[in-house]
């Protein structure tokens, strides 16, 4: 069990505490969700609650969209609720579970293309020339980058790789605790399997531990790297690149890298052949979804990219099932 090291104040500390201990126990990741308690923790507390269990009016009152606060934020901070509230229930607590609101979607990624991935992956070579202090993440720039396009890994997998997870003889590297609590299997290229092992053979010659409890992806210290300062240097990367980011700061993002190898992953299981909705089930599995729903949003991005795969689809389908004449009496 995590040590807990966030005091709470309100009169559902203690319940607060003791909802994010089951939640470990079942495997989920809470910081996230510790985060929104805390908050919610202090809201309470400001708002002199006394009553053990969600009144509909606290519920409403936490759940109103604050000033400046995104739609995605909000839903997020209900979803917290409604899991709480259930909790409350469970153990014995009449406890109000609002409703969630309706979600737009707008799920619109930036997909790379070829020449800009090619740029990026220059200045990813060049931007690990020149660093300067033993703090510097640059060192692994080059074979993390290249890792997160030729796998569609997450960021936060990829920076808790360990040299145990990396099985270069089964030509794969093993995700242990990913997001949806699952572990799977990453198959690893030709290319990216002479990256990795140059890449454990500069570590060698600078003298970074290899050993299987050593992280991976280092600074130039042997330290772990975190996810903000990777995003950092990749925005750098980019604007060398002279690729520029929307105004509304939504891409190109580090995370479309992932949504790039989806969606050229998906046009490649299609153009060779493979059903439509067989090739989801396979993206699914591989990327690690916990459900078709979030590989069918990569669908209308190829529909907008690709108009020509899903007519493909669309004929092959066609003459699966024969032509129907329908009769009136």
């Amino acid at each position: 069990m995590r040590e807990r090291t966030v005091k709470l104040y309100s009169v559902f500390a203690g319940l607060i505490t003791q909802y994010i201990d089951y939640k470990d126990n079942m495997g989920c990741k809470t910081i996230v969700m510790e985060y929104i308690l805390k908050r919610f923790d202090k809201f309470a507390f400001e708002r002199k609650e006394t009553n053990v269990g969600i009144t509909k009016e606290l519920s409403d009152a936490w759940c109103y969209k604050l000033p400046g606060e995104s739609e995605e934020n909000r839903y997020y901070r209900i979803v917290v609720m409604r899991g709480f509230s259930s909790f409350l229930q469970i153990i014995g607590y009449d406890s109000h579970i609002p409703k969630l609101p309706k979600q737009q979607l707008n799920f619109t990624p930036y997909i790379y293309s070829s020449d800009e991935i090619k740029r990026i992956l220059i200045e990813c070579d060049r931007i690990n020339s020149y660093h300067t202090t033993l703090n510097s993440i640059r060192f692994a720039m080059p074979c993390l980058i290249r890792t997160l396009y030729g796998t569609g890994m997450r960021i936060g997998e990829a920076i808790k790789l360990k040299h145990r997870d990396i099985d270069l003889d089964r030509e794969c590297l093993i995700l242990n605790g990913c997001k949806n609590g699952k572990d799977r299997y990453i198959p690893l290229s030709p290319s990216l399997i002479i990256i990795f092992r140059d890449y454990i053979q500069h570590k060698q010659r600078l003298g970074f531990g290899i050993a299987p409890e050593n992280y991976f992806f280092v600074k130039c210290n042997d330290t772990s790297i975190s996810s903000r300062a990777v995003s950092y240097n990749f925005n750098l990367i980019l604007e060398r690149a002279g690729i520029m980011r929307n105004k509304n700061r939504k891409g190109p993002r580090l995370h479309d890298l992932r949504h790039t190898f989806c969606v050229n992953s998906f046009v490649k299981l299609c153009e060779s052949g493979r059903d439509i909705y067989n090739a989801m089930l396979i993206l699914m599995t591989y990327m690690g979804h916990q459900s078709i729903a979030a590989t069918n949003k990569y669908v209308r991005v190829v529909e907008n990219m690709f108009p020509q795969i899903v007519k493909q689809m669309e004929a092959t389908n066609n003459e699966v099932f024969p032509e129907m004449t329908v009769y009136n009496n």
